[in-house]
């Protein structure tokens, strides 16, 4: 794991091949505790960003993507859905990397992207498959899971890494960047402390569909990445939202 900077604890650590955790601690005021904020870097002819950060973290994110690969090179900037943890920052990166376009699902791109960013979505489909290289992504649309109608998950094909946003949030700052242990208890006790998931009624179908797609890494949001039984955690998970 690299520091890539000491004051804030931004660090930058390989996760899957190819693929990098980008990770700012943070302390929140009013005696919350400590989260963390993830973005994922995946190296490749057309590099990608998973998430921007929120705009005011831009500098440490971009000081830590500096630290892989020049910034200019990034290709796409892609995120989940409209919020400021996912795509505050997006101006700030189309503006630095001038070949890049915003990735989204064809909602966002017509509800809110081709209007809040300075150049024009590459929308995905649900389903649909763009090659970055030697890595290809494909687009899930998971409507209000965990929540926000233009909500969804890339799957990184090679290395059956599901890039998958707020899904077992963790609270806490301190966390390992890649752990086998058990994320679904920390993250179900944060989810009944402060619920975020919309509870939508086909969250179940979507697990699953996520599940058949045999993912060997979570690369969660906020809190560590996860290596194992992807497959078995989403439908944990599953039953866990249906209780």
């Amino acid at each position: 794991m690299a520091i890539t900077n000491k004051q804030s604890g931004t660090n930058v650590h390989e996760i899957a091949d190819g693929i990098y955790r980008i990770n700012t601690p943070v302390i929140i005021e009013g005696g919350l505790g400590g989260f963390s904020f993830n973005q994922y870097l995946v190296v490749d002819d057309a590099p990608l960003i998973f998430h921007t950060g929120p705009r005011r973290m831009f500098p440490l994110v971009r000081e830590a993507v500096a630290s892989v690969l020049p910034v200019e090179r990034l290709r796409y900037i892609a995120f989940s859905h409209v919020e400021a943890d996912e795509c505050g920052s997006l101006n700030e990166w189309l503006a630095v990397a001038p070949q890049s376009s915003p990735l989204c699902g064809t909602v966002a791109a017509l509800v809110s992207v081709n209007d809040l960013a300075d150049r024009p979505a590459r929308a995905l489909g649900d389903g649909e498959m763009l090659s970055l290289g030697k890595h290809s992504v494909r687009w899930f649309d998971t409507p209000h899971l965990p929540h926000a109608w233009e909500c969804g998950l890339l799957m990184e094909e090679r290395t059956k890494t599901l890039l998958c946003g707020d899904l077992f949030t963790q609270g806490g700052a301190d966390h390992p960047a890649l752990t086998e242990s058990d994320i679904l208890g920390p993250s179900e006790a944060f989810r009944h402390g402060m619920d975020y998931f919309s509870h939508t009624k086909n969250a179940r179908d979507m697990l699953e569909r996520l599940a058949s797609t045999g993912p060997a890494t979570l690369a969660c949001m906020h809190g560590s990445a996860w290596r194992g039984d992807g497959a078995k955690l989403l439908r944990a998970l599953a039953d866990a939202l249906s209780l």
